[in-house]
């Protein structure tokens, strides 16, 4: 007999951003950052949306809006009748900018549908992960979503997913710099080979090895640790304006790497002058830019999505 989601419950749900890949650690490291949605969700008969922010003219406002629908499958697939979902959507995280807005909104679904089972049939953080990193293909961005920090994930033999949080440098900082154009990650994918040969496998390896011990140990290495050979060369004619920005920042010494599959730009810094330099270099560029920039320092966020029930 299927089992009834309770009427009447009520809850906040933050997902944070992320930015994956960070150079070298292509489809495996993830940062999340202190840039969240909030979403506000109640259990009742019939379902009703509200979104403001970024997409609230184009995202559907009825039961097709991927939270909605999200929610409804996690529910059927843990053998509950899903139920009406009031959605207040505060989006903050920019859509098709690389910073993991689809990954922040899946967690949220699931998070939220999971804290609204029945206490004896959540499965937790570990569930909700799997379950998100196996909707998105592959966990780069969802772990951090979930567990917050910095995440290095894998997708196992068996199709499952495995993620570590390493600790961060107290001094890394992050600065971004987000175009005013989008790139759908389809077509950010799509610009890559099938292969590359194992001289250049075996070079990303070192570079994201080294990645692991800037962001941990010591930030003074950060420039070479996101050395990139798999995929931003391809991907560069899908975003000019981003690798150009790229290019020049590298060139004076600050580690940028491409956020997710772009086109936003990730610098990680270390103290307080080379953010200081990095949103001096991106107000430079942005004067004689194509698109409009604007910059941000998020934090690093600690944790992941955050559930407040009410």
């Amino acid at each position: 007999m299927t089992q009834q989601i309770a009427l009447g419950q009520h809850l906040i749900v933050c997902p944070p951003a992320t930015s994956a890949n960070l150079g070298p650690g292509f489809d495996s490291l993830g940062l999340a950052l202190e840039y969240r949605d909030r979403l506000v969700v109640r259990t009742a008969a019939l379902s009703r949306v509200e979104i403001t922010g970024d997409g609230a003219d184009e995202l559907p406002k009825d039961e097709s809006h991927l939270i909605i629908k999200e929610m409804h499958h996690y529910w059927r697939q843990a053998g509950f009748e899903p139920v009406g979902v009031q959605l207040e959507a505060e989006n903050n995280i920019p859509h098709a900018r690389g910073m993991g807005s689809s990954a922040a909104a899946i967690v949220a679904a699931y998070a939220a549908a999971d804290a609204l089972l029945p206490v004896g049939a959540r499965c937790g953080t570990e569930g909700i992960f799997q379950a998100a990193a196996a909707w998105e293909g592959h966990p780069d961005n969802v772990a951090p979503a979930v567990f917050g920090g910095l995440s290095i994930s894998s997708t196992k033999t068996d199709g499952s997913f495995d993620s570590v949080q390493v600790p961060l440098h107290s001094d890394l900082q992050a600065v971004l710099a987000i175009p005013s154009n989008g790139l759908s990650t389809e077509v950010a994918r799509g610009a890559l080979p099938a292969q590359v040969e194992h001289s250049i496998a075996a070079a990303n390896s070192a570079s994201a090895a080294l990645l692991i011990h800037a962001l941990s140990n010591d930030p003074s290495v950060l420039l070479a640790g996101t050395k990139d050979y798999l995929h931003q060369d391809y991907r560069a004619a899908a975003m000019p304006e981003s690798a150009s920005l790229i290019t020049t920042l590298r060139e004076a010494g600050l580690a940028a790497v491409v956020s997710g599959a772009g086109p936003t730009v990730l610098i990680l810094v270390s103290g307080q002058e080379q953010v200081e330099q990095a949103l001096a270099m991106i107000q430079e560029f942005s004067a004689e830019s194509t698109v409009s920039w604007r910059a941000e320092v998020p934090q690093l966020a600690t944790n992941g999505v955050t559930v407040e029930v009410l």
